[in-house]
């Protein structure tokens, strides 16, 4: 199903989303948590794309590959384990919610507004992740 030609204005819709995020979170920042809840979804086609997009960008492959054990690897600092930690509670909502630690420690990396930031790329990725894993998207054919 090619949901951008079925529901064009719904597809632009959160297209609109993307275009906003990308404007005001760092890119390297941004792969490393779309990436995240890409793999706790499962999603195998955004995977594919954020990786390969990060890559691209020159961000470091150990440094990706580390993302799915991001608690135990020692390639990310304090700020983007907070983004990490915010993505892995948002993504997971209805296992525990956002503990107010979680939620505080975000706060002093990003402030109230980049918080706020953070939950749209959070909340657009889990809409992408929806959408791409239940009409089975998936990754293009390697050459």
């Amino acid at each position: 199903m090619s949901l951008s030609e079925i529901n064009p204005d719904a597809y632009r819709a959160v297209r609109g989303l993307e275009q906003y995020i990308r404007a005001h979170v760092d890119p390297a920042l941004l792969h490393l948590l779309k990436l995240r809840a890409s793999i706790l979804n499962g999603c195998s086609f955004c995977v594919d794309m954020h990786s390969t997009e990060a890559l691209a960008e020159g961000e470091d492959s150990r440094k990706l590959f580390a993302v799915s054990a991001w608690r135990e690897g020692p390639f990310f600092d304090d700020k983007e384990r907070a983004a990490l930690d915010l993505t892995d509670h948002v993504t997971r909502l209805g296992e525990h919610g956002v503990p107010d630690d979680v939620w505080d420690t975000a706060v002093e990396h990003y402030g109230t507004k980049g918080v706020a930031d953070l939950l749209m790329v959070i909340a657009t990725i889990n809409v992408w992740n929806r959408l791409a894993v239940s009409t089975r998207s998936q990754p293009p054919a390697t050459a």
